[in-house]
């Protein structure tokens, strides 16, 4: 029986925190409940405790039944952490890491993934500060439970109100079900740019920031896979839980995904890898007055070599584009023997390169495509992943006949 956290907040919303643990316990899940004090205002301790027969916790510093710190031994023991209703206040301390209550503090703690539904009056929801906050924390692999619109307790009409109860409950659900889907694969993701060096001071390189990659590295390490990351130069922090291979140039980046490429079950090649570089970088730097011109010679097609050998593993690929984004997306899919490949046109606004959002199409080797608009990059890699284990199922049916 999965064990869910349902963390509950300070707003009129509360009382239906009883309704979707309810609903949770129908679908044979062991429901927790932690409360804000703000919470017990609204609904009290006893009710949960009632519902979940379980203690409540909602003081950080009350030691458990059996003398532990609830706020460890409970994010540890929660599959996932559940909070309906989410207030602003909440989510603010989400977003920035502060840890000052019961629930707060389990939220820092816990490994599991976070399911949020926020709750708050209209011109709180759309104040800067809130929307910053949820896209922080849809950045780093939260879901948000969009809340629903029409008149809030407070008599305003508007969007704020907590989610219907079953959309809150299939979202707890979905998310508990895909926790551990990628468990056995041994995922090789390349990410990032290369950078091809002229001189000493001097490359050509592009504008990938590598947030797409590192997205879906989290996003696999996240749903229980073994994850190679093998990434060009960036400014981001090595994700914690992966094996991170630096890498520079594109033939670096070519002979490291070969000595990895072996145990890999699937391979996701985000990286965008320079098609050429100078036939020879000069070893000191090149004066102005000796004036500069290039000799520029192909790098090895990384994604290419991948395919034709590519065996029982599933290929994924990305393509980047200006123009004619499903022909040229196509083309590459089959050229290089892919699976499935990501296209996107990096003209838009808030696509592509530098930005914490991306929109995609998905196009399958057997003609399907699944679009994804305008969404947090790892909401995106989460997406890619659904359509990988989807392939997988697919793929392994005739074995199991």
């Amino acid at each position: 029986m999965p064990v869910v956290v349902l963390g509950v907040t300070g707003c009129i919303g509360a009382y239906k925190a009883c309704e979707i643990l309810r609903e949770l316990q129908r679908r044979d899940v062991d429901v927790h409940v932690v409360m804000t004090e703000a919470a017990t205002t609204f609904v009290t301790p006893m009710t949960f405790e009632a519902l979940s027969r379980h203690p409540v916790f909602h003081d950080q510093f009350a030691l458990g039944a059996a003398g532990d710190m609830p706020h460890i031994s409970l994010a540890d023991a929660a599959e996932l952490l559940l909070v309906a209703p989410a207030t602003a206040n909440i989510v603010g301390k989400f977003a920035h890491g502060i840890a000052d209550d019961a629930l707060s503090t389990l939220f820092t703690a816990t490994k599991a993934p976070v399911v949020v539904a926020p709750a708050m009056n209209v011109n709180m929801f759309e104040h800067p500060a809130v929307q910053q906050n949820l896209a922080i924390l849809r950045a780093r692999g939260v879901r948000i439970v969009e809340p629903g619109e029409g008149y809030l307790a407070c008599g305003w009409l508007g969007r704020g109100r907590l989610a219907e109860v079953p959309d809150v409950v299939e979202a707890a659900l979905w998310a508990l079900r895909r926790r551990r889907d990628l468990e056995g694969e041994t995922v090789l993701v390349t990410a990032g740019p290369t950078v091809e060096d002229i001189d000493p001071v001097r490359f050509i390189s592009n504008r990938s920031s590598g947030r797409m990659g590192y997205r879906v590295a989290e996003a696999a390490r996240d749903r229980g896979a073994r994850v190679i990351l093998v990434s060009g130069p960036t400014a981001l922090p090595a994700p914690g839980g992966v094996e991170l291979v630096p890498v520079r140039s594109a033939e670096e980046m070519a002979r490291a995904v070969e000595e990895r490429f072996g145990p890999a079950t699937v391979v996701v090649a985000v990286a965008a890898v320079a098609d050429y570089r100078p036939a020879a970088a000069s070893p000191t730097k090149i004066k102005k007055a000796d004036g500069l011109r290039l000799e520029l010679v192909r790098t090895p097609d990384i994604l290419r070599g991948l395919g034709e050998r590519k065996g029982g593993r599933i290929l994924v690929g990305f393509a980047a584009e200006t123009e004619r984004l499903l022909e040229n997306a196509r083309t590459k899919l089959e050229e290089k023997n892919l699976d499935l490949v990501v296209a996107n046109d990096v003209t838009r606004s808030g696509v592509g390169f530098e930005g914490e959002t991306n929109a995609a199409v998905m196009l399958h080797r057997e003609g399907r495509e699944v679009p994804m608009p305008l969404v947090s990059k790892r909401e995106l890699a989460d997406a890619i992943w659904d359509e990988v284990v989807r392939l997988r199922s697919r793929l392994r049916e005739p074995a199991r006949a």
